[in-house]
């Protein structure tokens, strides 16, 4: 990091001791607390506040009257110095919150690379996004909630506390969602139900036919059987054996994930 700081708009109020690199830009009127650091290439609107133990890599575009490390909104966080970590490659355009940790969970909020968030988000604490995905207008994160790569977060979606949804998914608009999403589920309504798998979403993505196919067969086996949830995954080892490894590592997955499910899951 470097101490000089020539992009830095006049009335913007950047604390000596944040750590900037020489080419991040602030823009007016942002404001930049003592605790922040942000990488090479990274680029800060007009009443931008950045705040809290934020790390912030390279290359990120912030848009304007963004609030990003501020405190938890969690009545229990009693000032402890949980953090938020942003990756590379971001944009986060209007009006976007997002909030730092809490210790009675990971005590940091992170945000992966490449991520498109679009205005009025809210990240709430100790959420976990990977990498490569989209968060239309107004899409709502509650505190602890896991969202893999390639998941596409529909404009007004919401999520409750402690969800996941596992890569690739497509979460329609104005969607609720109350348990957690295998991988490659489409969804959408309220109460939310799944209505297939992303298919366009992974042709864009390079998956082969094949794969594809070993998806949907995965989809239909856990969701249109008849079978228990225990019944579909057995049925579902037995299909993956049949399987080349390049085509049944993506429909283990849907099936690893429901061990992991803390809510149980859209079905």
């Amino acid at each position: 990091m470097s101490n000089e700081l020539p992009n830095i708009h006049p009335t913007a109020i950047v604390d000596p001791k944040a750590q900037l690199d020489s080419s991040v830009t602030v823009g007016p009127y942002s404001v930049i607390g003592p605790n922040v650091s942000i990488a090479a290439g990274t680029r800060v609107g007009p009443h931008v506040v950045i705040e809290g133990h934020t790390s912030i890599g390279r290359d990120n575009v912030f848009f304007q009257f963004s609030s990003i490390g501020a405190a938890p909104q969690d009545k229990k966080w009693s000032g402890e110095p949980t953090r938020l970590e942003i990756g590379d490659r971001n944009t986060i355009r209007e009006f976007c919150t997002f909030n730092t940790g809490t210790v009675q969970d990971k005590g940091v909020t992170r945000l992966g690379n490449d991520n498109w968030i679009s205005a009025y988000v809210h990240l709430a604490h100790d959420c976990i996004v990977g990498n490569n995905t989209i968060f239309s207008n107004n899409a709502q994160i509650a505190g602890h909630v896991e969202i893999g790569d390639w998941v596409i977060m529909s404009g007004f979606a919401n999520v409750h506390q402690f969800c996941k949804i596992g890569a690739h998914a497509f979460v329609g608009m104005s969607t609720s969602l109350t348990q957690d999403v295998p991988p490659f589920v489409l969804l959408n309504g309220n109460p939310a139900a799944a209505h297939g798998v992303n298919i366009e979403g992974l042709k864009r993505r390079g998956f082969t036919r094949e794969q594809i196919n070993a998806i949907r067969a995965a989809y239909k086996t856990l969701y249109r059987s008849g079978l228990t949830l225990e019944e579909a995954k057995a049925a579902m080892i037995e299909q993956e054996a049949a399987l080349s490894e390049d085509v049944a590592v993506h429909a283990r997955a849907m099936r690893e994930f429901l061990d992991t499910a803390n809510r149980g899951i859209v079905r």
